[in-house]
């Protein structure tokens, strides 16, 4: 897609699987970040690593790993913000940023498109993906001109919320079936893990849309 960053959340303390990196867990043979590379990368003109700490240990993916600008574990905003600005300082010509979950194995693989789609139809700034009823909001699609909001509500309101800012600015909402089963089904415990692994099995077009 022309003109969109991708990033890829790896930012947070994983203390459900124990600590870590979540992302460098194994499933089916792959560890997350590599499933979230391959569905991301043909989605974006380009993709980065959003990750805090020695960024050493990612240097085999291939990837520009770009850290929390915002200090304190401040959650996925953290890591949106900090796409949005490092956009916004080298790749000016990209107008948006698309960000992705790595702890999510099966996201779609026609997301970027469908956040797309829904933002224009809807006339809205922002869109989220959405799955069963329930809001997605690591899977969004956010304007590199809101990086100044989004920092203003991040140390000056302190707001953690992904829901509470993209709502002030309105954020269409792309659904997605959960037949076989919900495309956002994320990993937050071994029995996540394990419940992934039987699914891996099930080819992508069982779930693309």
């Amino acid at each position: 897609m022309s003109g969109i960053l991708g990033v890829l959340l790896a930012g947070g303390r994983s203390s459900r699987m124990g600590g870590g990196d979540k992302c460098l867990a194994m499933l089916h043979g792959q560890t997350l970040l590599t499933r979230a590379i391959a569905r991301a990368r043909p989605q974006v003109s380009e993709l980065i690593l959003n990750a805090n700490g020695d960024a050493a240990r990612f240097l085999p993916f291939g990837l520009t790993i770009v850290p929390d600008v915002i200090e304190g574990q401040a959650g996925p905003l953290a890591g949106i913000l900090s796409a949005l600005e490092w956009a916004r300082e080298h790749r000016p010509s990209y107008t948006h940023v698309a960000s992705f979950a790595t702890d999510t194995p099966f996201f779609p693989l026609d997301l970027v498109a469908r956040l797309l789609s829904a933002r224009k139809g809807a006339g809205a700034p922002i869109a989220c993906a959405a799955s069963g009823g329930r809001i997605q909001p690591v899977f969004g699609l956010w304007p590199v001109s809101l990086a100044g909001d989004l920092r203003r509500a991040l140390t000056q309101e302190n707001l953690r919320k992904v829901e509470g800012w993209s709502a002030r600015h309105g954020a269409a909402q792309a659904d997605f079936s959960v037949e076989p089963f919900d495309p956002f089904l994320n990993i937050n415990s071994p029995d996540d893990l394990a419940a992934a692994e039987r699914l891996a099995s099930v080819p992508d077009r069982d779930f693309e849309s």
